[in-house]
């Protein structure tokens, strides 16, 4: 394998794709959602796996159904995904996720 400089490997990492968004993390033995917001879709949807694979409950919201249910009934699903602009600053992408989770939040609230 080739090997690659340090300088490289920050200069490749600050050039990736990123790609943020609104996710549910669903307990499917109630049907008792969560709904939240990243900017690191990729790295939440790998989280949600490990945690699943080793019984772990990602979130102490969800603690009490982790327990009586267990891990396999929860599902996690991609509600909406956002690609940060390359002009974009951490910054306006944080907000644009932000102002997502409340449109997703209200849209929800709204069919209650």
């Amino acid at each position: 394998m080739e090997k690659h400089s340090r300088k490289e490997l920050k200069e490749q990492y600050k050039n990736r794709v990123v790609i943020g968004g609104v996710y549910c993390i669903k307990c499917n033995a109630n049907g008792r959602m969560w709904i939240k917001s990243t900017k690191d879709m990729q790295s939440v949807k790998k989280r949600f796996e490990f945690f699943t694979e080793t019984n772990t409950c990602p979130e102490m919201c969800m603690f009490a159904e982790w327990n009586q249910y267990g891990s396999e009934t929860f599902s996690f699903a991609v509600l909406e995904e956002l690609k940060k602009g390359e002009t974009q600053t951490e910054r306006e992408f944080s907000d644009d996720i932000d102002a997502l989770l409340e449109m997703w939040i209200e849209s929800k609230d709204s069919k209650i």
